[in-house]
C-alpha cells in the first residue's frame, strides 16, 4: 500500500512554488554553484529552520524537551543552527554522538538510542552524562555492570508497545516482531521490566517510538499511553517517583504532496492533549525526537538536466539527481514521491509546454528515476529542476553507487533583500571518493 496519493499536475499552485524558488535558483547559477563539475547542489532554508523550531516549542508546554533526530540531517552547521534555537539531540550511533558533541551539545542535552551498542560506546555515553536508552535485556546486563556505582544521568528501557505498524512498514517500529526495544506484551516481560526499575534507582526514564512517516496519530498515542501506564505502575510500586521522564519519540508525518505544512506541531499537540493527557500534567518531563518534521520542508536539491530524449513515446529528461542523493525515493517511489519544479539554464521558472515525462537520475540501473510520468514543463538539455522537501534524510544518507560524490550543501537566508549563502558541506572530490571506496 502506498503512503500517499501523489497529485500529478502542474497548475497555478506549482507555478507559484517555482516562482518562489526562482531567486534561489538564479543566485545559485550566478554564483557558479551548479556547473558541469558540480551538477547537483543542496540547500537549507535557515530562516525556515528557525520558524519550524519556534513553532515546535510554541506548540508544547515548557516541560517538553525537544531532541532533534540527528540521523535526519547530521551536518554540523545544521546541528549548530538547531542548538542555537533551543533544540537538543537524539543520536543512534557513535558517529552521530560525535557529530552532536562537535556541534556543541552537552551530555545532558543528548539522548543515545543505538540498537546495537558496544560496551565501548556505552562507556562514552556514560562519561558525558547523556541519557541512555536500553534496547534489550542482554544490553541491560552490561549496563548494570557498567553502572554498579550508580549514574547521575538518566537510563531507561526502550519499550516496544507492540501496537502494530503504520502504512510504511519500514518506518514502523512497534510491530509484534520489531527489532527495536523490549516487547512489552511478550510473556513475563512487563514484570521483568518493572523489577529492573525497582532494583536500579538510576533507571529514571522510559522511551518508546512507534514510528515515523505513515504512522497515524492514533497508533502513536496508543503506544505512548502504554509506556505512561508502565511508568505510573513503577512509581506506585516504588513508593516514589522513580521514573521522572518519558521519551515519546518522534513520528509527526510530513506532507510531501504540496508545499503546505500539514499536520502542524500544533495539530499534533492538540491531538495528544485529548488522547494522551498525562503528557501535559507535568507529572513527567517529556522528551521528543522529531527529525523529518523539523527539516524536510527546509531543504531542496537543485540538479542539472544533461540530456532529453523520447523512448516509446515518452519524454525522458536525464538529470544528475538520482539514487545517490534520493535513495528512498528511487527504491520506494510510491511511499516517498517528491515534488519537482522546472527551470531553464538561467534560473527562470518554466511554465509552458507541460507534458507527461520521466525525470531520470544518473545511476546505471533502470529504476533510477526520480519522477515517473510527471506533469512538468518540458525539460531539455541545460535546464534544471528543484526537488523539494529534501532537508531530512536526503543529505544524510548518500549512496555511493557508481562512485558518485556527495553534493555540496549551502544554507541560505535573505538579508536586506539579498540572498546570502553559507557553505554547510563542500562538494566531495573524486579523490576523497576514491579514498572512501578504497
Amino acid at each position: 500500500m502506498s503512503e500517499m496519493t501523489f497529485q500529478n499536475g502542474y497548475g497555478d499552485r506549482e507555478i507559484a512554488v517555482a516562482a518562489a524558488n526562482a531567486p534561489l535558483v538564479k543566485t545559485a547559477i550566478a554564483k557558479g554553484l551548479l556547473t558541469e563539475e558540480k551538477p547537483v547542489v543542496g540547500f537549507i532554508d535557515i530562516a525556515g529552520v528557525r520558524q519550524t523550531v519556534a513553532s515546535l516549542k510554541q506548540a508544547f508546554p515548557d516541560h517538553f524537551e525537544h531532541h532533534f533526530a540527528v540521523k535526519a540531517n547530521g551536518m554540523s552547521s545544521v546541528l549548530k543552527l538547531l542548538r542555537e534555537n533551543g533544540m537538543r539531540a537524539e543520536t543512534a550511533s557513535p558517529g552521530e554522538l560525535k557529530q552532536a558533541l562537535g556541534a556543541g551539545f552537552t551530555g545532558s542535552e543528548i539522548v543515545f538510542d543505538e540498537p546495537a551498542k558496544t560496551l565501548h560506546a556505552m562507556k562514552e555515553v556514560v562519561a558525558i552524562g547523556a541519557t541512555l536508552h536500553v534496547d534489550n535485556f542482554e544490553e541491560m546486563a552490561r549496563v548494570k555492570e557498567l553502572l554498579a556505582d550508580g549514574y547521575d544521568g538518566e537510563v531507561g528501557y526502550r519499550i516496544n508497545p507492540q501496537v502494530g505498524s503504520g502504512k510504511i512498514k519500514a518506518m514502523s517500529t512497534a510491530g509484534q516482531h520489531s527489532k527495536f526495544g523490549v516487547p512489552l506484551e511478550d510473556e513475563g516481560n512487563r514484570e521483568r521490566i518493572i523489577q529492573d526499575y525497582l532494583a536500579n534507582p538510576w533507571m529514571r526514564t522510559v522511551h518508546t517510538h512507534v514510528g515515523s512517516q505513515g504512522c497515524p496519530f492514533e497508533l502513536i498515542a496508543e503506544g505512548i499511553n502504554k509506556i505512561i501506564a508502565l511508568a505510573k505502575e513503577v512509581n506506585e510500586r516504588a513508593g516514589e517517583q522513580r521514573i521522572v521522564s518519558v521519551d515519546m519519540g518522534g513520528g509527526l508525518r510530513v506532507n510531501f504532496e504540496t508545499e503546505e505544512i500539514t499536520p502542524t506541531f500544533a495539530d499534533y499537540a492538540e491531538f495528544l492533549k485529548e488522547n494522551v493527557p498525562d503528557l501535559f500534567t507535568g507529572e513527567f518531563r517529556v522528551k521528543t525526537e522529531f527529525g523529518r518534521a523539523v527539516m524536510a520542508k527546509n531543504g531542496a536539491i537543485l540538479a542539472r538536466i544533461e540530456y532529453a530524449k523520447n523512448s516509446g513515446g515518452r519524454h525522458i529528461a536525464t538529470s544528475h539527481a538520482g539514487a545517490q542523493i534520493a535513495a528512498r525515493t528511487i527504491f520506494m517511489p510510491e511511499s516517498w514521491p517528491l515534488r519537482l519544479s522546472a527551470f531553464d539554464a538561467d534560473g527562470n521558472h518554466k511554465t509552458s509546454d507541460v507534458i507527461e515525462q520521466d525525470v531520470a537520475g544518473p545511476c546505471c540501473f533502470a529504476g533510477d528515476v526520480i519522477a515517473h510520468q510527471r506533469q512538468l514543463p518540458k525539460l531539455n538539455s541545460g535546464d534544471c529542476v528543484v526537488i523539494h522537501d529534501t532537508g531530512a534524510y536526503y543529505f544524510s544518507n548518500p549512496f555511493f553507487y557508481n562512485s558518485l560524490p556527495a553534493s555540496a550543501v549551502y544554507g541560505y537566508e535573505e538579508k536586506d533583500g539579498t540572498l546570502e549563502l553559507e557553505e554547510y558541506r563542500a562538494q566531495q572530490t573524486l579523490e576523497s571518493m576514491m579514498a572512501l571506496i578504497g
